[in-house]
């Protein structure tokens, strides 16, 4: 599983510079590109399979992270693309992105749920809790009937992506 990930500063666009608005994609895009790429040329497994944390965010924006919501995007294209590149190639390894809702309980998650209290990004309703979360990746790893490329992550399950 690819989870490698920067916090993103709390701010306003017109409070980022370029360099924390740039550091998801310095970060959480170039560990799965980098990753991905090297499953592609120098092949895992037939059968492995390759989970990519995106976000949410990555669905719904989130104005006060920088570039953590397209940085995020990113993350779930490089996954489809691979997805269909093992396709093409026969490989057997299965890529999937999977963009968990807003997870209070995590530090990530208690910072943004804080910083969007009150305002009309905060996800609706419950939020994802890390016990589900575990169980629905686990679920994506090891049920070879889970095929798309992409799913969101809410407290409801999973849920495809398209």
């Amino acid at each position: 599983m690819l989870n490698a990930g920067a916090t993103p500063a709390v701010a306003r666009l017109q409070d980022q510079t370029w360099d924390n608005f740039s550091t998801n994609w310095n970060v959480d895009v170039r560990q799965v590109f980098n990753f991905v790429r090297e499953a592609l040329t120098a092949p895992l497994d037939r059968g492995s399979v390759v989970i990519s944390m995106s976000s949410g965010a990555a669905l719904r924006g989130s104005p006060l992270s920088g570039g953590y919501a397209g940085a995020k995007a990113t993350v779930k294209f490089i996954s489809s693309y691979a997805s269909s590149e093992a396709e093409r190639n026969g490989s057997g390894i299965r890529f999937v992105a999977v963009s968990p809702q807003l997870t209070p309980p995590t530090d990530l998650g208690r910072l943004y749920t804080e910083a969007y209290s009150g305002s009309s990004v905060a996800p609706p309703g419950p939020g994802l809790s890390v016990e589900q979360a575990a169980t629905s990746i686990v679920d994506l790893a090891t049920d070879d009937d889970v095929v798309a490329p992409a799913y969101l992550l809410s407290p409801a399950g999973l849920q495809l992506l398209q």
